[in-house]
């Protein structure tokens, strides 16, 4: 759990430090993007959260994490959140129509807002998804997690296009920002 949220802090800095550096952003007076990128960043964590409270609850391990949160156990519910992230499936947050539509809000936000907290927001929202992506092509090869709810499959190479191709448009959306 501590390297996939040093993972997705880093790839935020990195990231923001470069959208920074080429739209002259590095001025203290931009704080609202980093604040909206931290925000953006922790958002697809609530997914697991929902899978738990509200869409399975009555999984076993949906039960032994509410068991913990009850009992302000919070490290152990946690842990086992990690632990159990390949068990939840049919997620909200974590699937191809949810990036479509963050890639739309992305696009909308970028070109027609001058609101940095905004434009920080979904941007860090759509390098969170890239990089879980990334994490679960390079577990299992392909991205079969995330087209559930679509019938298509995509092999291994299929998969890397697609992840190539959704990281050229963030880079785009970015520089564009």
């Amino acid at each position: 759990m501590k390297k996939n949220i040093v993972v997705h802090a880093s790839l935020l800095v990195l990231a923001f430090f470069l959208f920074s550096l080429v739209n002259d952003w590095l001025h203290p007076t931009y704080w609202q993007l980093w604040v909206g990128g931290i925000i953006g960043m922790t958002l697809p964590e609530l997914d697991h959260f929902i899978y738990v409270f509200f869409t399975n609850p009555q999984e076993v391990t949906s039960q032994r994490i509410q068991y913990f949160c009850r009992n302000r156990e919070y490290i152990k519910c946690l842990g086992l959140l990690a632990d159990t992230v390949e068990e939840r499936t049919g997620s909200i947050f974590h699937t191809l129509i949810f990036q479509l539509v963050i890639l739309a809000l992305s696009f909308w936000v970028v070109t027609s807002s001058g609101n940095l907290l905004g434009k920080g927001l979904v941007l860090s929202l759509f390098l969170h998804l890239l990089v879980d992506q990334a994490i679960d092509y390079q577990k299992g090869g392909n991205l079969s997690r995330w087209f559930q709810d679509i019938p298509i499959n995509l092999d291994k190479n299929q998969s890397l296009v697609f992840l190539l191709v959704a990281s050229l448009i963030f880079i785009v959306l970015g520089v564009a920002a």
